[in-house]
């Protein structure tokens, strides 16, 4: 069994006994357990805490568009046990006005997303288990912007920032929407799009928070280690080097998962690539944190 299989085995089993990635022969990986949390402003959450009786690392994960605290395929709920096997602990949550959290999803915008995030980091870092100094962010897609955008606006607070898929561009990487649901949320106030997955509703503010961040200029306040992950076949890989390039800490790297759309073909049969992206990441942070 190859490290990628015990990783997910692990992860599907929550058979925290089990060797895994990183560890040595005769040593046993941390048990841990996952709790559902409520956060200020009623925002959900699950906060995955490996039982080591110390201060551990801990992950914040943003989620993407139109997504949830599990993310799809469950990438995120994933990465958490693989995180908790390996002594490090996480927090997911659903954005207000998503998933389980309070507030309506025609009120969502990305500074309430960022707000979010803040708030979601000061529940993680106030938590005993958890070892302020050590912990990182993840986001995915446009919880990728958001990451960057917290971490740039508070570079103390994240050991280190990992995109997964992340925009680079607020708006022109929304334009997907079109031009014209733009106008009807001006026009309306809010609009009903559907995505083909599911439908959402969105208000005039989301579409012009889009324009409140540069995201390139805003990576480069950020001093911390990042570390970008991105699908050789998606129209948003290109801005992993403009990232890299402007990120300031001297610990960055990326990955390229060969063949890969924006989410990894993580709902095909092969779930190979999505497995990539879990263990990089965990040996990203594992190595960082």
């Amino acid at each position: 069994m190859n490290n990628r299989r015990i990783l997910m085995s692990l992860v599907i089993l929550a058979a925290s006994s089990l060797l895994v990635p990183g560890l040595c022969i005769g040593e046993i990986a941390p048990t841990f357990k996952e709790t559902a949390v409520t956060l200020d402003g009623g925002i959900q959450g699950i906060l995955n805490e490996p039982e080591t009786g110390d201060p551990v690392p801990a992950v914040l994960m943003l989620h993407g568009f139109g997504s949830q605290k599990d993310e799809v395929g469950n990438m995120y709920k994933l990465l958490s046990a693989a995180l908790g096997a390996q002594g490090i602990s996480s927090l997911r949550i659903d954005f207000r006005g998503w998933g389980e959290s309070a507030g309506k999803m025609e009120d969502s915008t990305v500074q309430g997303q960022i707000d979010d995030a803040a708030t979601a980091y000061a529940y993680l870092s106030g938590l005993s288990s958890v070892d302020p100094a050590r912990i990182g962010v993840l986001g995915f897609s446009l919880g990728g912007g958001i990451a960057v955008v917290s971490a740039a606006q508070n570079p103390e607070w994240y050991a280190s920032l990992v995109t997964w898929s992340s925009v680079g561009d607020f708006k022109p990487d929304f334009m997907f929407l079109g031009q014209e649901n733009f106008d009807k949320a001006a026009k309306d106030g809010t609009v009903t799009i559907d995505l083909g997955w599911r439908e959402v509703t969105l208000g005039h503010g989301f579409f012009t928070s889009l324009e409140l961040y540069n995201l390139q200029e805003e990576i480069k306040k950020y001093g911390g280690a990042f570390f970008a992950i991105v699908g050789g076949e998606d129209h948003l890989s290109s801005y992993a080097d403009s990232y890299m390039a402007g990120a300031a800490g001297s610990k960055k790297d990326a990955h390229v998962v060969e063949g890969a759309d924006h989410i990894y073909g993580v709902l095909g049969e092969d779930q190979s690539m999505a497995e990539e992206v879990i263990e990089k990441t965990v040996e990203w942070f594992t190595k960082i944190l």
